[in-house]
């Protein structure tokens, strides 16, 4: 080989080395900045260590691009990414001291101008690309994890001005989140628990506590969202879609909020607050 030849070798194997360099040091702040963009600047990872394969971040709630307010989860995530054999696919494993319980797995498959993030259900076959049913969530086993209601205060108006407290939990039977060119699809169920919630804007040691099931699946549209009481002197109830992608995704809802017998001055202040007073009722009304 002539001595141009052995050049160009030589050229393509720095080269090549370099980029495998540049690829297993990705810095966390780039798993980071997708993250943000995915959310529309509402879910961060701040302060990312590390790197893209094996970091940990402060968790940060905001109201969105431009907005004020944040709040962040006292204990910091922890994740580590690997790339799945025979597939192109990565698995990502991530765990939290205050917040969830154990390991969390998540699968990430990437392709052109999508992204999809899959979390089995115990019922799951182990491949990718395996599609949750959207089954009812009761029994569907144990809590992801739980979070301080506070942290939803990051979010803005309205939580901002109710100053939540309490806990929430999340169940799973499965899910699958998909990003095709900007726009999110939601196949799967997810329940939210809101437990003895409690706000500054009422006197009452708990208001009561909630549920909200997210359930949909990708190829009839819009996932769809319902809230009930499970028990409180505040009443709650309403239904809704989640639309839209990225910073201009936005949540419709409508639902209605009232007083338990015995509590109606109890919580008169807090209702109307929260939606427009018709009566005994309080009209919420969201996008």
């Amino acid at each position: 080989m002539n001595k141009r030849g052995t050049k160009a070798w030589v050229l393509a194997g720095v080269a090549a080395g370099a980029l495998c360099t540049l690829v297993l040091q990705a810095p966390a702040a780039w798993l980071a900045g997708a993250l943000a963009s995915a959310t529309g600047q509402r879910l961060l990872l701040a302060d990312a260590r590390g790197t893209v394969w094996n970091g940990n971040a402060v968790l940060v709630l905001t109201g969105g691009e431009g907005s004020r307010d944040a709040s962040a989860l006292p204990d910091r995530l922890h994740w580590r990414l690997r790339p799945e054999p025979l597939s192109l696919s990565l698995a990502l494993r991530a765990t939290q001291a205050c917040c969830l319980n154990g390991e969390l797995q998540l699968r990430l498959v990437a392709g052109l101008g999508r992204l999809r993030v899959e979390l089995p259900g115990a019922g799951m076959q182990a491949a990718p690309g395996a599609v949750p049913q959207a089954v009812p969530v009761a029994g569907s086993g144990p809590a992801l994890g739980q979070w301080p209601a506070s942290w939803l205060v990051g979010l803005g108006t309205p939580w901002n001005t109710l100053r939540p407290t309490g806990t929430l939990q999340l169940h799973s039977p499965g899910l699958v989140l998909e990003q095709v060119q900007g726009r999110w699809r939601f196949t799967g169920q997810l329940e939210l628990t809101l437990a003895t919630l409690a706000s500054r804007l009422s006197t009452l040691e708990s208001l009561g506590s909630y549920r909200l099931t997210v359930g949909g699946d990708a190829a009839a549209g819009p996932a769809q969202l319902q809230l009930s009481t499970t028990e409180g002197a505040l009443q709650l109830s309403g239904s809704g879609q989640w639309l839209g992608a990225g910073a201009s995704s936005r949540l419709r809802f409508t639902g209605q909020a009232s007083a338990a017998a015995g509590f109606e001055a109890a919580l008169g202040n807090l209702l109307n607050i929260i939606g427009r007073r018709q009566g005994a009722f309080s009209v919420i009304s969201i996008g």
